[in-house]
């Protein structure tokens, strides 16, 4: 009854096709519900980094990386032996169950500067594994033609999430307490949990540019494991762009986010106000996202290609830094945020799943969780000792923000060829595409 309502405001916007609509509700609604629960956290996460202390955060993210390579493997087996109709609820419940864990730890105020820098590692890591099981799932179910069509509005659908869950974390956290969050995070878990179920039941109409999915898709073992996207990485030159990609995306955001915990810490004493203040940054952010994804991401991506949208979260990244670089001030960082997440989210994240989804499922799968967690990861605790280096080398913030600066002009460069790559596995028809040709 609700999807005949809404499909003809769809079809309109979006140029969905008949049979698309309860599917596209599904996963709006899916991502909302997930990114909520994340973003009540994220503010909570940063004010824990805070108190951990500053110039300890280069240790959370080297422990963050840490982690992620133990979680890694036992990942990596959960996807080989269940089926996706399980193991998405698994992942998720998983979860949900650790921050209600985390929750009693810091009711009953146990070594509380030992559960913050816990609680950091764990939102982190945390993060990465529920996204990549989302967009592992989108990719799978709808494909290269309708990802570029319709992933805008289902990022929206983040997006709106990720505008609630810093809302509710402003309001409720000096009232409730910061440890209340947990509990209100876990069961919006749930809600998404319950959300992808009654996605993976829609059926959708074939795509004549995409190989049909089997009747029994989600009930078959994902195939692969985060090991194994090593060795599918290592033969392609275009899955080792897009790990290029996410390496420098995590260089500049760990950058940015450093300098931002320097700028914060100095300008707030109580723990409350920073959380609030990292709380609207996130806010500012999703309504400067949510117009664009839900009326011109899916345009802007069937017209221009994936190249272009991860070029300009690449030259938004340049200007920043470089900025930044002039004044280093709480207000340029603000604003820096807002922009550089804006982008990425509006245009580049929903671009760069689409990456995925001209590879065969399970080179998608495997490759996929290996580079969303471990090489991402990587990068972040790589990218920790190389802020603080360079930040004692050159003795100024400034000067690492200007060559920052420098590196996001070629990151723009290379994610154009990166574009074109994509273009060319694009073109020949499903059955044609095998995993050696990501190796041109």
């Amino acid at each position: 009854m609700i999807t005949r309502h809404i499909e003809p405001g769809l079809r309109r916007i979006l140029k969905i096709q008949p049979g698309e609509a309860k599917a596209l509700i599904w996963a709006f609604a899916y991502f909302f519900f997930l990114l909520c629960a994340y973003y009540i956290l994220r503010p909570l996460r940063d004010e824990m980094g805070v108190a951990a202390g500053v110039g300890n955060l280069q240790w959370l993210f080297t422990a963050t990386f840490f982690v992620m390579l133990a979680a890694t493997p036992a990942f990596g087996a959960v996807v080989q032996r269940l089926p996706r109709r399980r193991f998405i609820p698994w992942v998720y419940r998983f979860f949900a169950i650790s921050l209600i864990l985390f929750w009693l730890l810091l009711r009953l105020d146990i070594e509380r500067v030992y559960v913050a820098r816990a609680l950091f590692v764990w939102v982190s890591v945390f993060n990465l594994f529920v996204v990549t099981v989302f967009w592992g799932f989108m990719s799978e179910r709808f494909g290269y033609e309708r990802g570029r069509r319709l992933f805008g509005f289902i990022a929206a659908g983040g997006t709106a999430g990720a505008l609630l869950g810093p809302l509710i974390t402003a309001v409720a956290v000096v009232p409730l307490g910061p440890a209340q969050l947990l509990l209100i995070s876990a069961l919006l878990l749930e809600v998404a949990t319950r959300c992808a179920g009654a996605l993976d039941r829609v059926s959708l109409p074939a795509d004549p540019a995409a190989a049909p999915e089997p009747a029994d898709q989600a009930d078959r073992a994902l195939g692969g494991g985060a090991w194994g996207g090593l060795t599918e990485i290592l033969r392609s030159r275009y899955l080792m762009l897009i790990c290029a990609h996410v390496a420098l995306l995590s260089l500049t955001s760990t950058f940015l986010y450093f300098q931002q915990a320097a700028i914060v810490a100095g300008a707030f004493d109580s723990p409350a106000e920073r959380t609030r203040v990292f709380a609207l940054i996130d806010l500012s952010v999703g309504l400067s996202t949510l117009a664009v994804q839900l009326l011109l991401t899916g345009r802007l991506l069937s017209r221009f290609g994936a190249g272009v949208a991860l070029a300009a979260l690449a030259a938004v990244t340049a200007a920043g830094f470089a900025l930044l670089a002039v004044a280093p001030v709480l207000a340029v960082i603000i604003g820096f945020q807002a922009a550089k997440r804006a982008t990425e989210f509006a245009l580049a994240n929903p671009a760069r799943e689409t990456l995925f989804t001209v590879l065969p499922r399970e080179q998608m799968y495997k490759s996929k969780s290996f580079i969303d967690t471990t090489v991402f990861r990587g990068a972040d605790a790589a990218s920790g000792w190389v802020y603080t280096g360079l930040r004692q080398a050159l003795q100024d913030a400034a000067h690492v923000a200007a060559l920052a600066a420098v590196v996001a002009v070629g990151w723009a460069v290379m994610v154009i060829r990166l574009g074109r790559m994509q273009r060319r596995l694009a073109e020949p028809t499903a059955d044609a595409k095998a995993p050696s040709s990501t190796s041109n």
